[in-house]
């Protein structure tokens, strides 16, 4: 992942923001992260998709610490703490970017005693949506993502040498070739014209399919399907143009990314998963 940004989310509510350079941990970031207490901090608004959805899939999910709900005042008497980890929305925008679009980015972090909110060790972040979709286009997704983060901590414990600026370099080099395993789950609204039928999809990608909405994705996910992979695509939605459009595949119901890339879109049909992604993956 190239350098970037981090304005955290919480600092939308509270009218103040914070910029920050790129945190790479270290392997005594991830040992003390076991160690730690993890609070989850809530959105702003109680009824938001994020805080209904994350109420239940931590309960549902989270093995690897004791973990504890917060709001924004919290987290500041916090933040400096050592003892304490955070899962929460960040927002991210790239140095390299002209057009300096901001995206949702789930992140897992470390507190550092005296450090900058954006000096926090970052231990896993994943792009949830652009900032101004709504978060009922990713709530859905959340158990697996968090399956995902505590697989990855794990990884990272017991290999440190994955550790570094690309962590996903490791998946897509890893995993691409287990999908020939599995049943691809696409969403039509995520796919770009040339591909967005049965016909046109198995002329190019020779193993299992099924185009399918978003409450069967959210079904495989609650039924922790092994034999599944699910899209998850990440762009503007037609709020504006020239963003980023991040496309990766995660597994359903195993806690492993199998694809993850991104591109600068150029026209509004970049918008979605393409041809030259599924020849990727075939």
């Amino acid at each position: 992942m190239t350098r970037m940004l981090l304005i955290l989310a919480l600092l939308l509510a509270t009218h103040f923001s914070v910029l920050a350079q790129e945190h790479v941990p270290e392997a005594e970031d991830y040992q003390n992260f076991m160690k730690s207490k993890t609070l989850v901090l809530l959105e702003k608004n109680p009824m938001s998709d994020f805080n209904m959805a994350i109420r239940k899939v931590m309960e549902n999910s989270w093995t690897l610490t004791d973990y504890q709900f917060i709001n924004d005042a919290e987290f500041e008497a916090y933040r400096n703490n050592p003892s304490y980890s955070f899962l929460m929305i960040t927002k991210a925008s790239f140095e390299r970017d002209r057009t300096k679009a901001r995206y949702n980015f789930l992140s897992l972090l470390m507190a550092e005693r005296a450090a900058r909110v954006g000096d926090m060790p970052d231990l896993c972040s994943l792009p949830l949506a652009y900032e101004q979709v709504e978060d009922d286009s990713y709530s859905y997704k959340l158990e697996a993502f968090i399956r995902f983060m505590q697989n990855h901590v794990q990884l990272m414990l017991n290999d440190p040498s994955l550790i570094s600026k690309n962590p996903f370099n490791y998946y897509n080099k890893k995993k691409r070739d287990d999908l020939e395993t599995k049943i691809l789950y696409l969403t039509k609204e995520d796919l770009a014209r040339e591909i967005d039928t049965e016909a046109e999809i198995r002329d190019i990608y020779p193993h299992q399919f099924k185009i399918v909405s978003r409450e069967e994705v959210a079904e495989a996910i609650a039924d922790k399907r092994e034999d599944v992979v699910f899209l998850h695509k990440v762009g503007p939605e037609q709020t504006r143009i020239r963003a980023r459009v991040y496309k990766m595949l995660v597994g359903a119901g195993d806690p492993h990314f199998y694809y993850f890339d991104y591109e600068m879109m150029k026209m509004a049909q970049d918008d979605a998963f393409q041809e030259k992604d599924l020849k990727k993956i075939r």
